[in-house]
């Protein structure tokens, strides 16, 4: 049997790195050491969750230990593209929290580092890689159950929790905007589910309506946009009420010529309880489908493609795509005017 991959952390600044590094273990992988700037308020459940891995001075101990295959970067994520070229450069292969970059200049930088490296740069848009009833909604789609997929519609909406935020939470240029942040999932799943290898921004809007005494924050935000291959819409936003048990009702529509998959991802709103509520409805069944054996397999098709050099978990293809349409959806909102 081949060595365990070896992972590590750098930048903790997003809850999202707790999935990441818990799922990798999960895949089997090791985890060797961590390193943030600062001290970001993760920190203290960051050490209390993985006590045994050690936090180092300096990230160039990371990247000088020939040792670590991989890297996990959830830092602020205007610092994530230097982060993950100065990764790449020093050989390894780069697993980021989205959104991967928050400026074309910083993805056509990765796309260069990319190339001149042949390292894996990949984004984790955890609403697809780490929930349960997309994995099973992907395996109903490729069997045929609703026909040719024809339109998603994605909704992220979010719960603010504004007095838990650090700062550059709420400063535009540093977590990228709205569109370029949350919607970025609902890019992906509109990408993967469609079959699309590319898609035209046809409208695209931002707005800060609940919060003006944070004007860098943008709590609205919306994108319509289209393919060879099928439609999609996106809506995002921060404003899950308090009385919702979860931090946000995220749903999914996928719609086929034969039939339509409904995603209530994380709580079926006065339903049952629980999570991955998955509904089919086609010319034969009309019912809700059990997703508690479907998994979350990015982790392991990632670690796989580190050693075989593959891209079984996600083309690099599709995660540079995902981010341009996102950040161009983001400058198609802002030069309208309405950020």
């Amino acid at each position: 049997m081949s060595k365990p991959l070896k992972f590590a952390a750098l930048g903790i600044d997003h809850r999202h790195i707790f999935g990441m590094s818990e799922n990798m273990k999960l895949a089997g992988a090791e985890f060797t050491s961590w390193w943030t700037l600062g001290k970001p308020e993760t920190h203290e459940g960051f050490a209390k969750r993985f006590p045994d891995v050690p936090m180092v001075e300096n990230r160039e101990d990371i990247f000088n230990d020939p040792a670590i295959d991989l890297v996990l970067i959830a830092s602020v994520p205007s610092q994530r593209a230097e982060l993950a070229i100065a990764a790449m450069e020093a050989g390894k292969d780069v697993m980021v929290d989205k959104p991967g970059c928050t400026t074309l200049e910083q993805l056509d930088a990765i796309k260069s580092c990319v190339e001149r490296t042949g390292r894996i740069w990949s984004v984790n848009f955890s609403e697809r890689f780490e929930v349960a009833s997309v994995t099973r909604a992907a395996e109903l789609v490729q069997e045929g159950a609703i026909g040719k997929v024809v339109q998603t519609l994605g909704m992220g909406p979010h719960r603010l929790n504004e007095a838990s935020r650090p700062e550059w939470f709420f400063e535009r240029d540093s977590y990228g905007g709205i569109l370029t942040d949350i919607a970025s999932h609902q890019i992906d799943q509109f990408l993967y589910f469609t079959g699309s290898a590319d898609a035209e921004i046809t409208a695209a809007s931002v707005a800060n309506y609940a919060n003006p005494h944070r004007p860098g924050l943008q709590d609205f935000g919306e994108i319509v946009l289209r393919s060879s291959q099928g439609h999609g819409y996106i809506r995002v936003d921060w404003y899950t009420p308090d009385a919702l048990p979860t931090w946000g009702d995220g749903r999914l529509t996928i719609l086929g010529t034969q039939g339509y998959l409904e995603l209530r991802k994380y709580v079926d709103v006065a339903g049952k309880p629980g999570i991955d509520h998955l509904f089919l409805v086609n010319g034969t069944r009309c019912e809700k489908i059990d997703c508690s054996q479907s998994g979350l397999p990015y982790f392991q098709r990632l670690t796989d493609d580190i050693n075989n050099r593959s891209e079984t978990a996600m083309s690099q293809t599709h995660a540079f795509k995902v981010m341009e349409l996102g950040l161009k959806a983001q400058l198609i909102a802002e030069d309208r005017g309405q950020s």
